[in-house]
């Protein structure tokens, strides 16, 4: 059994005992927070057993599905795959340990919340690590489900309509690209008198297609990652399921399934179709560009906490967007960092405001403010998740962002320039959020009460009967956030490790669409 097939299997393992264990709570929980844990090990197992010099494709295995059809179940993973799958290790028992509170509807057990959020971690391991197109496209609608009944099931009051739209949006864009894996293989067997939907296989075939068939077959592929990623005007279904959503599953939405939208870009559109590709990277690059400035503009305008953390993202992946299809070593290494960065930094960001919420009962930003008085821990960790989406300096985001701009502005400085001025933009939302929820007089009915209480502080700002009664980060707070907050300052003064397993991956993927690096970049290595 290789580590890929031990992480994939594991969590569905994990999943079932803690589904029959739900009854009991308190076993529920530790049991999914063991099962997460040895997780992370074998993610440290894999990046240890990782080649940066080695063959493209690592810790493969393949196992004949449907011989007819050459559907294999072969897994692999290259640089690209596998930081993803190291982030979302990291992640699960993140979520896991903020959601052991979590206060959830009636009828539902934490037994079960676990057990679909090891399902879920399990099929989007599997997501990434697949080497087969049709395999691909399966475990592509297949994680819709345990996610369909985590928002639908344990979300807000308008948890059934964000469940629905976000199941079908993907849905469909799922049928499409199954279109496009089809046509992908009827070429295959035309040419080569054999079908396949093996990802080595078909990359030197579809490369040589004519235009014309790679125009149709990236369409159909981008249909399906343009909702995932999410692009404009593909996004309006993230808004709804991130304000929907529990914090842990938002996080899990937001900082994982949303970077199978820009993986298939890299592992699947470029390589398949490089000449589409590149043809069409102009119309790419308006969306990237328009999301930037309308994902920044509409985060402005949010008074709910989880939709402007929705609308931040939808930004966010413009520039991610952008680093992909400007077509440079230096902009790819900076989109894939940039996946990796962006989670950490949302996902840190979300569970900060959830932290909030909790405390003060409400997702309305209006109806917080000067929460540092009593809170200084807490706000310190909202300002750091905030420095690290705005990319300071310092921090882990930064480095993906300036190799992003810096690599796409070499060969597309029209939409490098439109781009940065998201990065202004995005210094004033952060910062605004910041002002307005931690800073001033303290204000919110949930926040104030007449009875002080063991550890209540008179709040400066209401002179009189009104006392705080709201408590800083506890133990387990602190647990969740302290790795997150490591890793931001880490990779924002050391990227090396991330970067050396990525750039092998982006060289290849560069070879394999046939573009080189301008000679201003190429001297400048």
């Amino acid at each position: 059994m290789t580590l890929l097939v031990a992480l994939i299997l594991l969590p569905i393992a994990g999943s079932v005992v803690v589904a029959l264990l739900r009854g009991n709570a308190p076993v529920a929980k530790w049991t999914a927070l063991g099962f997460s844990l040895v997780e992370v090990v074998l993610a440290l197992a894999a990046w240890a057993a990782y080649d940066p010099a080695g063959p493209r494709m690592q810790l493969t295995s393949s196992v004949a599905w449907i011989p007819a059809f050459d559907i294999n179940l072969s897994l692999g993973v290259d640089g690209i795959a596998l930081v993803m799958i190291a982030v979302i290790a990291l992640l699960t028992p993140l979520v896991l340990g903020y959601s052991w509170g979590e206060r959830l509807p009636e009828g539902r057990t934490h037994g079960g919340f676990f057990s679909l959020l090891l399902l879920e971690q399990a099929l989007t391991v599997a997501v990434f690590a697949a080497t087969d197109l049709f395999l691909f496209y399966v475990l592509f609608e297949i994680m819709l489900i345990p996610m369909y009944f985590l928002i639908g099931g344990y979300g807000g009051e308008k948890r059934t309509y964000a469940a629905v739209k976000f199941f079908l949006y993907s849905f469909l864009g799922g049928l499409i690209m199954l279109a496009a894996a089809i046509g992908a293989y009827v070429y295959a067997a035309d040419v080569t008198g054999r079908g396949t939907f093996d990802w080595a296989a078909l990359v030197p075939v579809l490369r040589d297609a004519p235009t014309s068939v790679q125009v149709w077959l990236f369409l159909g592929f981008f249909a399906a990652f343009a909702i995932k990623a999410p692009l404009i005007p593909f996004h309006t279904w993230l808004p709804d399921a991130a304000q929907q959503a529990p914090i842990g599953v938002a996080v899990i939405v937001v900082g994982v399934l949303d970077k199978v939208g820009t993986f298939g870009f890299l592992r699947y559109s470029l390589p398949l179709t490089p000449d589409a590709s590149q043809l069409l990277a102009p119309l790419v690059l308006v969306l990237a560009v328009i999301g930037v400035l309308y994902g920044s503009f509409q985060a402005f305008g949010q008074t709910d906490f989880k939709r402007f953390i929705a609308y931040v993202s939808i930004a966010h992946f413009g520039f991610i967007a952008l680093g992909i299809f400007a077509f440079t070593s230096q902009s790819h290494v900076g989109a894939v960092s940039y996946m990796v960065n962006h989670s950490i930094a949302t996902g840190m960001l979300i569970l900060v405001i959830g932290m909030v919420i909790t405390r003060g009962g409400s997702t309305r930003i209006a109806d917080y403010g000067g929460m540092a008085k009593v809170t200084p821990l807490l706000a310190g960790t909202l300002l750091i998740a905030g420095l690290s989406t705005l990319s300071l300096p310092g921090t882990n985001s930064f480095i993906s962002e300036f190799l992003v701009l810096i690599g796409s502005f070499e060969t597309r400085p029209v939409y490098t320039v439109l781009a940065t001025i998201g990065m202004v933009l995005a210094a004033v939302y952060v910062l605004w959020l910041y002002q307005r929820t931690m800073q001033g007089p303290v204000r919110g009915d949930a926040l104030l009460g007449t009875a002080g209480g063991p550890g209540a502080v008179t709040d400066p700002g209401k002179p009189g009967a009104h006392r705080l009664r709201v408590a800083d980060l506890g133990a387990r707070e602190i647990a969740v956030l302290t790795p997150l907050i490591v890793l931001v300052l880490a990779l924002g003064f050391y990227p090396k490790p991330v970067l050396d397993v990525i750039n092998p991956s982006v060289a290849a993927t560069m070879s394999e669409v046939g573009v080189t690096d301008p000679v201003t970049s190429q001297g400048g290595n």
